[in-house]
């Protein structure tokens, strides 16, 4: 497989029973098959010494505004996401196969974020219950702008035709 952030041949690699594929010599990327990411993104998950430091050129650059291909789908282009609710790492998913790309150092980086799957979701949940609260709050401030603007067209409704009232 060609590495989708740089073109370098990406090696095979063993680490515990899970075999991934890494740039290594090029980017220092990491692709994880369907299933595979989820058995080393906790720090207690053994991940093997080579996926944190994964041997890399340093002069080869990327540029992390390409949008990349997904190297074992043919023409899918992958989706470009936040791994968590903290916003901190930016990881590649293509849509096809469920495989991830990981540039280099992320992998350690999104070790760090969380130290269980339980609390990853528990942020996820405090995070989007917030969003929900600030929505709910918002939509009442538009009924109530609704509601006020109602009357007044109702105060001119002598004026307007009854289509131009609001919510009618």
């Amino acid at each position: 497989m060609e590495c989708p952030a740089c073109g370098n041949q990406l090696q095979q690699v063993t680490a515990g029973d899970v075999t991934v594929d890494v740039c290594k010599g090029g980017c220092g990327g990491i692709w994880f098959d369907n299933f595979e990411f989820k058995k080393f993104d906790e720090p207690h998950e053994s991940a093997g010494e080579e996926l944190l430091e994964v041997q890399r050129d340093e002069s080869v650059t990327i540029d992390r505004d390409k949008r990349l291909k997904c190297p074992k789908c043919d023409d899918t282009v992958m989706m470009r996401h936040f791994f968590s609710v903290k916003k901190q790492v930016e990881v590649d998913e293509c849509p096809g196969c469920a495989g991830f790309w990981l540039d280099a150092g992320e992998l350690g980086k999104i070790r760090s974020l969380f130290k269980t799957e339980e609390e990853r979701h528990k942020a996820a949940d405090e995070y989007f219950e917030e969003v929900f609260d600030k929505l709910a709050a918002m939509q009442g401030e538009d009924e109530a702008k609704l509601d006020k603007t109602r009357k007044i067209a109702n105060m001119f409704r002598f004026i307007y035709p009854s289509y131009y009232i609001p919510g009618k």
